[in-house]
C-alpha cells in the first residue's frame, strides 16, 4: 500500500485531492506508477505536465469503474504487492457534418491536449474502419505521462443513410467545456501553468469531456449505425468515453496466457507490430445496458459492447537521431485496427 506521507507534499498529490478528495488520491497513487520526475514540491503556480498527469489518473480510474474485468486484474495485481503502469488511453470521435456544439472529429480533443502539453507523435491510418488515428504523447515527460490515442471517423467515407443516423445522434451534442474552461486552457497553452485555485477549476471539466454529449439515440439510428461500422455504433452509446485503457506489462504474451488460463475473456491472439517491438492484447469488451428511443417514443432497453481494458509491451530501441536508448512509444496500424475489434466482436 502507499504511503501517503511519502507523497502528500507533492504538487501532484495536492491538486488530485483537491479536486477529489483524500482517500481517492490515496487509492489512485496506490493503484497507478507515478515517475518520480512528477513529484514535485508544492508551489504557487501548477505546471501542465501536473495536470495533466492529474486528469490521467482520473481518466484511468473511470475506465476501471466501466470495465469490470479490468478492475478485478488490476485489484488482483495490487494484492500481489504490484503497480499499473498507465501506458495510454483510446477515445473515438467523429467527423460529422454537424456534431452540435461540440467541435468536430479530433478537434474536440486537440484544444484540450495541446495545451496540457501533448503533441501529435504519429498519424495512423485505419483504413479497414474508415477511420485515422493519431497519438499525442507528451513533450515533457513522454515516457512518463500516458499518451492518447485519438480515432476519427470519417463519415463521408460511407452511405447517405449512414451518414444521416450520424447526424440525428451526434448533431445534438453539447460542448461540456464553458468559456470560463476556454479561457484557462488558452492561458495553459500560452503560459504552461495555472494558478493552484485555477487548476483545481479545470481539472474536473477536463475529465468530464471525455463522456457522452449528445442525447438518447435512436433505436433506428443505432442499427444502421450498426451494419456499416461498429465503431460508430459504439460511439452512439458512449460518445468520447475512454475506449480503453492500457497498463503496460513486461511480457504481454505470459499475461494473456495467464488470464486465458483463468477463463477471462481475454482476446484470441496478441497483435504484434510490424517491426515486432510493440505488442499488445485486451479483454473483451464489457457488455453494457444503454438505453435508446423506439419509433414512438418510448425509451428501450439494449446489451451493447462497452468499453475494455488493454495490455501493451514495449521494447526499448535506439533513437535513430541521438544513438541513445529510448522507449517505443509507437503505435501500429495494423494492431490498433485488430484491438478496435474488441468492441465489434461483442456485437
Amino acid at each position: 500500500m502507499t504511503n501517503p506521507a511519502a507523497f502528500a507534499t507533492s504538487q501532484l498529490w495536492q491538486l488530485l485531492s483537491a479536486t477529489i478528495g483524500e482517500p481517492a488520491t490515496a487509492e489512485l497513487f496506490n493503484m497507478i506508477t507515478v515517475d518520480a520526475v512528477l513529484l514535485t514540491p508544492a508551489v504557487d503556480s501548477v505546471p501542465r505536465v501536473l495536470i495533466a498527469q492529474a486528469m490521467n489518473m482520473q481518466l484511468f480510474a473511470k475506465n476501471l469503474a466501466a470495465v469490470p474485468e479490468g478492475k478485478a486484474y488490476v485489484a488482483e495485481k495490487l494484492a500481489a504487492g504490484g503497480k499499473v503502469v498507465f501506458d495510454h488511453g483510446a477515445l473515438r470521435t467523429v467527423a460529422a457534418a454537424n456534431t452540435g456544439s461540440l467541435p468536430v472529429g479530433e478537434l474536440a480533443f486537440k484544444r484540450i491536449l495541446e495545451p496540457l502539453g501533448f503533441a501529435v507523435a504519429g498519424l495512423y491510418p485505419l483504413p479497414r474502419l474508415k477511420m485515422t488515428g493519431r497519438a499525442y504523447c507528451h513533450v515533457d515527460a513522454p515516457e512518463s505521462v500516458a499518451q492518447f490515442f485519438v480515432s476519427e471517423l470519417h463519415v463521408d467515407q460511407f452511405s447517405p443513410a449512414f451518414a444521416a443516423a450520424v447526424d440525428e445522434v451526434v448533431s445534438s451534442s453539447q460542448d461540456p467545456l464553458s468559456g470560463r474552461h476556454l479561457a484557462l486552457l488558452e492561458q495553459l497553452g500560452r503560459t504552461g501553468v495555472l494558478s493552484f485555485p485555477g487548476a483545481v477549476e479545470l481539472l474536473p471539466a477536463l475529465v468530464d469531456s471525455f463522456g457522452v454529449h449528445h442525447a438518447t439515440p435512436s433505436l433506428a439510428a443505432y442499427e444502421i449505425l450498426l451494419a456499416e461500422s461498429a465503431e460508430m455504433a459504439w460511439i452512439a452509446t458512449e460518445g468520447n468515453s475512454f475506449n480503453h485503457a492500457t497498463d503496460r506489462v513486461e511480457d504481454v504474451f505470459a499475461v494473456a496466457d495467464a488470464l486465458r488460463a483463468k477463463g477471462l475473456p481475454i482476446k484470441d491472439k496478441v497483435e504484434v507490430s510490424s517491426a515486432g517491438s510493440v505488442r499488445q492484447t485486451a479483454f473483451k469488451a464489457t457488455m453494457v445496458e444503454r438505453t435508446f428511443k423506439a419509433v414512438d417514443g418510448s425509451l428501450v432497453k439494449r446489451v451493447v459492447p462497452g468499453s475494455f481494458y488493454e495490455f501493451i509491451s514495449r521494447d526499448v530501441i535506439v533513437d535513430a537521431e541521438t544513438g541513445g536508448q529510448k522507449l517505443d512509444l509507437r503505435f501500429d496500424s495494423g494492431n490498433a485496427q485488430g484491438i478496435f475489434k474488441m468492441t465489434a466482436a461483442a456485437c
